[in-house]
């Protein structure tokens, strides 16, 4: 056998050529496998990072409390300056309503408008937002939104509205988790009582009531429509801002609802030709009307949405507890009036009954205004004029007039203090003596244009006119006709500017009757005018209730701090000179049952009350060192209260209470007399210089007369004080210079200036003739005995009858002299009386007795000359001469 051999190859392997270069498949090359790997690094980074990012919008969405989603609160908190909170900006009317009270066709109109895959999705809507997007790529700006209803719950509720993505994306986690935990139903009815609505409209039920007068589950088709179309832009899309536009969208709202099978064609074409009918805008209403002025001043500051919609901080002036002190004692004092015998008005008490009668019948449009008995404070910071109190009424909700700020209505006599002030700028001073007198009527024209000036306004109801009187005491007793004079001493147009100076920018007339406040003012106006008492003359700018607006985070919004501006308004020596005269009115005068009755505290305070003609108005005014308060009380349609309802009734015991309240936190000070104010003693009867003979004889109770003194310490100017003594209780004499101008008396200047001439001291009496013809010896007028006819004897007539016949007639005609003629004789008579028949003759010295020497070194109080007895005095007369002057 022949041994395996190696058979040689049959087949020949190819072999590439000489030169040829081997290359790698391409999915091993780099320009293929480098490019790849960076990609799929990028790709885990990205998706690391995404679902880091993925993983922390879970956990935040999952942080959020869902219990929010019940929990509709009010936009913005007011706080008051010490930070507490007593109030919230919320909407008219939001009530939350259940979804079985929703009206059907207002759910679909929401659905075919907002999100038409509402029962489909589970929270967003994927393929929505993928159209929304490439619609808006193609348009070139955000035409269309993707949010679902659900979406759009946990945006309003959660305030996400930043607009980024990272928002967007934890908007879809939120509204996944809100359809976790909740139902289509509830999530609709969330909604639904949550979204706005425009006009300051929050909720379906708000929204109802507000645009159709009419709660929710009664709105039609159209109705129903024209809010479902309304949501994407409220404000603008209102239809009370525009109403065509408004109609356009609920045109719209409906062809939805017809293509998605919610309403016929029939249905839609009806809908859409019927009218768009709203009612009258309601704007969104505090509950107080401190509240709802502050919400006034908010939408001022920012605007109406940012007001409404933004959940601001709003720091304000008010002091709540001052606040709450005032409602409380308006209300209880109010119904004390009401049960007095003589009011017979309508009640608080049965307006409210019908009130929420006619709430429960929804015939809230037939019920009339109130009629019952109002009132309003006013309280003011002096220094800042911050609004610390503010009531404009007894009810917010039986009417939002405000009449602390609103109503003009006359002062009555709470505007003498800016009389007596007007006066005192003019030269006059507390202690000038004015008469309390009745007055023509025609110069004042108060209830009529005849008769005489009653008491109009009195505080009294035992007024009576009391005669001359100092300035200090009609003011403290609220005398009318005595303010009417001091008025007219002023001048109309000097009261008219100090009040304009003052802060009142209400109109006053420019009559008499200004002065006893018949002119209409605001009481917010009365309470910034009373402030320059306690300022000494000066003011703050204006009223304001605003500190500053913030975010929720203390970003500040809008700061509402006023540069101090003083405004000078009168001098400081006439404002002091008012406030005393206020202090002494609130103490002792017309406001002293504050202290008797009221139990006001003691502390510095002053005050005036003031009562309107036919007491149709009562006010008080008053202040301490650091606030002033203002009362109002009346109706609303002016009418008499009952006669007798005097300002101290009324309103006086609130300002009590007020002003005790005010005590406790802001305790008051003395205020300050300026240094140029002296205090001087002076004659309440004569308002001159006391003297140690002011006295006057009254009758005490037992009928015993007794002196009592006139005197007492006044405060004065160096200007304004007299510089004369009292000339009722001292000596009269002639007083040129007081009765009238010194320009009206022309004088000659002394040749010596008697200044310089040193007088000569008397060392014995006068040395007096017989008689003292010009009874120099005493000053006081006394009646002269009537002279009797002198028996004239033969002897008499042929002696003087010579005598006389020698000096007048002529030498011819002495014969005719001596012939019997009874004319003769009566020519002769007269003649003899117009020339002195008794001649003095020899000058009798007067001798003082020796046994009663004068006492010169003390003085001693002297009466009336006549009175005086003749063996005492020390000016006498001398002893009267015998009949016949030739013994």
């Amino acid at each position: 056998m022949v041994p395996f051999a190696v058979r040689p190859p049959t087949t020949a392997y190819l072999r590439p050529p000489p030169g040829y270069r081997f290359r790698r498949p391409w999915y091993l090359r780099p320009w293929f496998y480098v490019p790849v790997a960076i990609l799929a690094v990028l790709a885990l980074f990205m998706t690391v990072f995404v679902s880091s990012i993925l993983f922390d919008l879970k956990a935040q969405a999952n942080a959020f409390d869902l219990s929010q989603l019940e929990q509709m609160e009010s936009a913005s908190v007011i706080l008051d300056r010490n930070g507490k909170i007593f109030g919230q900006i919320y909407v008219e009317n939001r009530e939350t309503v259940p979804y079985e009270k929703l009206p059907p066709d207002l759910i679909n109109a929401v659905i075919a408008v907002e999100d038409a895959k509402f029962y489909e999705h589970h929270g967003y809507d994927l393929f929505g937002i993928m159209r929304a997007a490439l619609k808006n790529l193609v348009a070139g700006h955000v035409r269309q939104g993707a949010s679902t209803i659900t979406q759009q719950l946990a945006r309003n509720s959660f305030s996400l509205k930043e607009r980024t993505y990272r928002r967007k994306l934890l908007e879809i986690f939120l509204a996944k988790r809100i359809e976790d935990h909740f139902s289509k139903q509830q999530i609709m009815e969330l909604y639904l009582n949550r979204i706005y609505f425009g006009g300051g409209l929050y909720g379906a039920e708000a929204a109802a009531r507000g645009y159709f007068g009419k709660p929710a589950r009664e709105m039609t088709l159209a109705e129903c429509a024209t809010l479902a179309g309304l949501i994407k832009s409220p404000n603008r899309l209102s239809p009370w801002n525009d109403r065509d536009n408004s109609r356009e969208v609920r045109d719209y709202a409906l062809d939805r609802m017809r293509d998605l099978g919610f309403i016929s064609h029939d249905q839609c074409a009806a809908a859409r030709a019927q009218q768009i009918v709203v009612g009258s805008r309601q704007n969104a209403q505090g509950q107080t009307y401190a509240v709802d002025y502050i919400r006034q001043q908010v939408i001022a500051a920012v605007g109406w949405d940012r007001a409404i919609n933004e959940g601001y901080r709003i720091h304000t002036t008010i002091d709540v507890d001052l606040q709450r002190a005032a409602e409380d004692s308006l209300k209880t004092h109010l119904e004390q009036v009401e049960h007095h015998p003589d009011y017979n008005h309508q009640t608080y008490a049965e307006y409210a009954a019908s009130f929420r009668k006619a709430k429960a019948n929804g015939t809230m449009s037939e019920q009339p205004a109130p009629e019952y008995l109002q009132g309003a404070v006013m309280g003011l910071d002096n220094a800042t004029a911050d609004i610390l109190v503010l009531v404009g009424g007894r009810d917010f909700e039986h009417n939002q007039y405000d009449r602390a700020l609103q109503a003009r209505r006359p002062a009555g006599t709470a505007m003498l203090p800016f009389a007596y002030a007007a006066a005192f700028e003019k030269g006059m001073y507390p202690g000038s003596v004015v008469e309390d007198s009745p007055l023509d009527n025609r110069a004042v024209m108060i209830g009529g244009t005849t008769g005489i000036l009653g008491e109009w306004g009195p505080e009294s109801a035992e007024n009576r006119y009391e005669g001359r009187m100092t300035a200090r005491q009609a003011l403290a007793k609220s005398k009318n006709g005595a303010t009417v004079r001091i008025g007219m001493d002023a001048g109309v147009e000097a009261m008219l500017q100090l009040c304009s100076a003052a802060g009142i920018r209400s109109p006053l007339r420019p009559y008499p009757a200004t002065f006893l406040g018949s002119s209409e003012v605001t009481l917010a106006e009365l309470a910034l005018g009373y402030t320059i008492f306690p300022n000494g003359g000066w003011r703050a700018r204006t009223p304001h209730i605003l500190e500053r607006i913030e975010e929720k985070d203390g970003t500040l919004v809008w700061d509402g701090k006023q540069q101090s501006i003083r405004k000078i308004v009168i001098k400081p020596e006439s404002a002091y000179e008012v406030h005393s005269c206020l202090v002494d009115a609130l103490k002792s005068g017309t406001g002293k049952a504050a202290y008797t009755e009221f139990g006001l505290k003691e502390f510095p305070a002053a005050g005036k009350t003031g009562t309107a003609y036919d007491f149709t108005d009562a006010l008080f005014a008053g202040y301490n060192s650091n606030l002033t308060c203002a009362v109002w009380t009346g109706f609303d349609k002016p009418q008499k209260i009952y006669r007798g309802a005097f300002g101290h009734d009324l309103a006086l015991p609130i300002w009590v209470d007020i002003m005790n309240a005010a005590a406790r936190s802001y305790p008051p000070r003395e205020i300050k007399q300026p240094s140029n104010l002296k205090q001087i003693e002076i004659c309440s009867r004569s308002g001159l210089l006391a003297t140690d003979k002011c006295y006057d004889a009254v009758k005490t109770e037992n009928g015993d007369i007794v002196q009592r003194r006139t005197t007492y310490m006044e405060i004065a100017t160096p200007s304004q004080a007299s510089t004369e003594p009292c000339n009722i209780h001292g000596e009269p004499r002639a007083r040129l210079a007081r009765e009238f101008p010194s320009n009206d008396l022309p004088r000659a200047e002394l040749a010596v200036d008697v200044s310089a001439v040193t007088p000569v001291a008397i060392k014995s009496p006068t040395l007096i003739a017989d008689n003292d013809p010009y009874n120099s010896m005493k000053p006081v007028v006394q009646s002269e005995p009537v002279p009797q006819p002198r028996t004239e004897t033969a002897e008499n007539q042929k002696t003087d009858g010579a005598g006389n016949a020698n000096e007048l007639n002529p030498p011819s005609k002495t014969t005719s002299q001596t012939r019997p003629n009874s004319q003769t004789t009566t020519t002769a008579q007269e003649i003899r009386k117009a020339i002195p028949v008794e001649t003095i003759r020899k000058a009798i010295p007067v001798q003082p007795q020796e046994s009663e020497p004068a006492e010169i070194r003390r003085a001693i109080p002297v009466k009336p000359l006549d009175q005086e007895d003749e063996g005492r005095t020390l000016l006498r007369s001398a002893a009267k001469p015998p009949a016949d002057r030739d013994e």
